[in-house]
């Protein structure tokens, strides 16, 4: 049995509707995580790194994982993807989006590519002190899958201090902000673009974002499993 079989799905799908974010914790173990990291300068591993003060994203950087991805990461992106489906093609019924994604992840993939969305979208984020990740969504292309995953692979008040994950939410009702604490190896499934909210007149669609607050010392790494490719 994987530790993805072990998971409470049905809380981490009532935690995504209530709140648009889910933590599966432990998802990694210290030494996946630690391999992972360690691999951070092998350049072989990635098709491009992004400093993100360049680009006005904030301050530290981050790579994009080559084809083909490091096994664990493909099979991690194999997995997660037919359990998230049925949420996704639930939200989108809702909000009256007129896109079903399919069960396999591989056929969603083959959409992508057929719409020229090639390029894997996996990634791992450095950050060092004073680094932050400005607020933003990961929308690569027309075929977007409205959820991802973030894998903190360091430890918190170990290899560094600050570096929390945000997310904001805005719609027709208000702002909301939340500051969402992880620890090594915690996985965070959260929403990409958009979710529905219930309203007195039937579902609403509700815009979220996501950052990371400014790191005090240290060093930071997190993996980034997005499931659609990118132009």
């Amino acid at each position: 049995m994987s530790k993805l079989d072990t998971l409470d799905w049905t809380r981490i799908a009532a935690d995504l509707d209530a709140r648009g974010h889910a933590v599966a914790a432990g998802l990694l173990t210290p030494a996946q995580c630690q391999a992972l990291a360690a691999g951070y300068d092998d350049e072989h591993r990635y098709r491009s790194r992004i400093v993100m003060s360049r680009h006005g994203f904030g301050r530290g950087e981050y790579k994009y994982f080559a084809y083909p991805l490091p096994r664990l990461l493909h099979n991690l992106r194999t997995a997660l993807y037919p359990r998230l489906a049925p949420i996704a093609n639930r939200w989108n019924r809702q909000m009256g989006i007129a896109v079903e994604y399919p069960d396999a992840h591989a056929d969603f993939l083959a959409r992508c590519h057929q719409a020229g969305q090639r390029r894997p979208t996996p990634l791992i984020l450095r950050y060092g002190p004073g680094d932050y990740n400005c607020l933003h969504q990961d929308l690569y292309g027309e075929h977007v899958f409205p959820l991802q995953v973030a894998v903190l692979l360091s430890r918190p008040d170990q290899d560094f201090s600050g570096g929390e994950f945000v997310m904001t939410e805005t719609d027709s009702a208000g702002q909301r902000a939340e500051v969402l604490p992880l620890r090594q190896g915690d996985a965070l499934v959260f929403t990409v673009n958009q979710r529905p909210v219930a309203g007195a007149r039937g579902w609403r669609r509700v815009a979220m974002r996501h950052g990371v607050s400014a790191l005090r010392d240290g060093q930071r790494h997190t993996l980034g499993v997005i499931f659609h490719d990118a132009t």
